[in-house]
């Protein structure tokens, strides 16, 4: 025995410990050399048809390919942003076929399910696979098993592969806008809100909207402005309009946001410097910066290491408006009219308002929607004094006065540029006639 002769109780800790060390060493190993591409074939060319829908099943696998992404952060490695059934997905393997040589590698997946899955049977998941040494593949295939036909299977793109330098300071990721979305006036006054604070390009992840929301999102993909992403989730899965399981036999939440703003996060890490992660009816508003780049510049300075940075959730009620702003003209577009929206519901007693993030893509790991599950580097909640989220929708305390309510006038401060902007969209879109 590797412990034998020893008599005192702390020799046998340490002789313990040795060996559950020693063993933790060889299966962490072992599981290791488990996952290894291997060569299952040599000479053939890669023909399976390259998938080019956004969201891609897997035959009879519960499983659901968004995008792989090249990730050399850890090792090299493929990355795929997908949907899985979080029991019933236990094994998958990467195919790549490198050419010229024509040799087929399988490497078995790590299935990472992530955590913030709100009960439902169907998750966001990381399928990482490690890649063959001698081979920088641009395409995989997905398969629940190591053995069968390549050329039966999709073939996906591995994105950023190749290291960019930053086109945009500033990328925003709206996920999912879906119901038919109508919020006409409101959405065009985010894209201009956005812009005066520096934003560059706006990812949508777009499920369904309105005839008339349709031609905006084409004015501002023609300008440059707007990349729309198709999701056509509820074409494979059932969804549900909230994040929480509610044993309504739907299969996931939000139509899939997480899954949505994951990929969203990889598709922008060569190209855009910092990602931010809210939804349409919101703004991360700076009181001490004029616009991001200047408030971004001063939270890194003050926060070295920090990768994330919150911003602290605040709800101005859609139905408490102020008259000021009345704009004659804006009255027949659908949607509301953020400017007339400037009171805002305190804190509630018990409960932490949510936040949204700004965020260095190259750090991030995992994210949910009001937090990052895994990264690199220091998340950082931002003072309110320094910005917050103007949130304008339903009210969650319907039941306070006005009187209990906190005038914030802060948006008001870009109202001239914000005005003659939206203007522009509405006479250039034909939403309204040019004066």
């Amino acid at each position: 025995m590797l412990c034998a002769g020893k008599k005192s109780y702390f020799a046998a800790a340490v002789c313990i410990i040795t060996v559950t060390s020693m063993l933790a060493i060889s299966y962490l190993r072992l599981q290791r050399l488990s996952h290894q591409p291997k060569v299952i074939q040599e000479g053939k060319r890669c023909r399976g048809k390259i998938a080019n829908s956004t969201i891609t099943a897997l035959k009879g696998n519960k499983t659901f390919i968004i995008s792989p992404y090249f990730d050399d952060r850890e090792g090299k490695v493929t990355r795929l942003i997908g949907i899985v059934h979080h029991e019933d997905v236990k094994q998958l393997y990467c195919w790549f076929c490198c050419q010229p040589n024509g040799k087929i590698y399988v490497s078995k997946a790590k299935i990472d399910v992530h955590s913030d899955r709100f009960g439902f049977p169907y998750g966001a998941a990381d399928i990482v696979c490690l890649e063959p040494e001698n081979c920088d593949p641009t395409h995989v295939s997905i398969h629940k098993s190591p053995h069968g036909n390549i050329d039966q299977l999709p073939r996906f793109e591995i994105k950023n592969r190749k290291a960019e330098t930053f086109s945009v300071d500033f990328t925003v990721c709206i996920s999912a806008m879906f119901g038919n979305y109508n919020n006409v006036l409101q959405f065009i006054q985010s894209m201009e809100m956005y812009k005066i604070l520096g934003v560059q390009k706006v990812v949508i992840y777009k499920n369904s909207c309105s005839h008339l929301m349709e031609k905006v999102l084409k004015f501002y993909v023609e300008e440059g402005t707007v990349e729309i992403i198709p999701w056509p989730i509820n074409s494979h899965l059932r969804v549900s309009s909230t994040w929480q399981f509610m044993q309504d036999g739907t299969h996931i939440g939000y139509y899939g946001q997480i899954t949505a703003l994951n990929d969203c996060i990889y598709r922008n890490m060569e190209r855009s410097k910092f990602v931010v992660l809210n939804d349409a009816d919101e703004i991360i508003l700076p009181l001490k910066h004029p616009n991001w780049k200047t408030m971004m510049n001063s939270l890194q300075e003050q926060n070295p290491g920090t990768s994330v940075f919150l911003f602290e959730n605040h709800i101005f009620p859609e139905t408490v408006s102020s008259r000021m702003f009345n704009i004659s003209s804006w009255n027949t577009v659908p949607g509301v009219n953020i400017l007339q929206h400037v009171y805002r519901e305190p804190d509630r007693k018990d409960v932490i308002n949510p936040r949204k993030m700004i965020v260095d893509p190259r750090k991030v790991i995992q994210t949910s929607v009001h937090s990052v599950l895994h990264a690199y580097g220091n998340s950082a909640n931002v003072p309110m004094d320094v910005a917050l989220t103007y949130h304008c929708r339903k009210a969650l305390q319907r039941d306070l006065p006005r009187e209990s309510l906190i005038r914030d006038t802060t948006l008001w401060r870009y109202n001239s540029s914000l005005i003659l902007n939206v203007n522009k969209v509405l006479s250039q879109t034909t939403l309204q006639a040019q004066k």
